[in-house]
């Protein structure tokens, strides 16, 4: 047998060895679904939040100078939240408030009479509403509060991003579901030299 020949043999023999190492591999039960497991979770606002179907009494609109906000009140999770959101848009208590906080990438806060960050409402504070169901993704709207989990009031943010890392440290009340086009044309900046404000803000009619 010449060398030419054995040179043949022997690739034929790797070749077989690897194609056997292949089919054993390929063969191995995957165990989220052949012993019936459930895959891993998704990574909390990986965008991959599964949010309930819109109903009309939980639609609230912002108007805003770029448009209209449309956003899915979420009482699934932070019910107390949803209430007091309904109550000031009632009450038309965010009309004429300003976005003090914008930050281009991150998110875009408002809900401040006073329009400085440090302002609130007459209301109590509320108790923290914490959830793993929903994470931070772009259009996810969170209550902003100070350092004490329950000291959210009436001023929240709407995600311009995704930012897992404040998955289950503010409370999710709400998302944009028509409308981040104008959320993304909200005047940047802490604060923005000509802030935009919600000129509305108002339940499904």
């Amino acid at each position: 047998m010449n060398l030419n020949r054995v040179k043949i043999v022997f690739a034929i023999a790797a070749l077989l060895i690897l194609f056997g190492i292949f089919a054993y591999f390929n063969n191995v039960p995957d165990p989220y679904i052949d012993e019936g497991l459930a895959p891993p979770a998704i990574e909390a606002g990986a965008s991959g939040n599964q949010y309930p179907a819109l109903k009309i009494e939980n639609t609230l609109y912002i108007n805003v100078k770029s448009g209209v906000i449309k956003i899915q009140l979420l009482p699934d999770v932070a019910p107390q939240h949803v209430k007091r959101i309904k109550t000031f848009a009632t009450q038309g208590f965010y009309d004429g408030v300003v976005f003090h906080r914008v930050i281009d990438g991150f998110m875009a806060q408002t809900g401040d009479p006073d329009g400085t960050g440090r302002g609130g409402s007459d209301l109590p504070d509320l108790k923290a509403e914490f959830t793993q169901k929903y994470g931070f993704e772009r259009g996810v709207i969170g209550m902003a509060r100070a350092r004490s989990d329950d000291s959210a009031n009436s001023q929240f943010f709407i995600m311009l991003n995704e930012a897992p890392h404040l998955n289950g440290g503010y409370t999710i009340f709400g998302r944009v579901v028509d409308g981040m086009n104008a959320v993304d044309n909200i005047a940047k900046g802490e604060p923005p030299a000509k802030p935009d404000k919600m000129i509305k803000m108002y339940l499904e009619p």
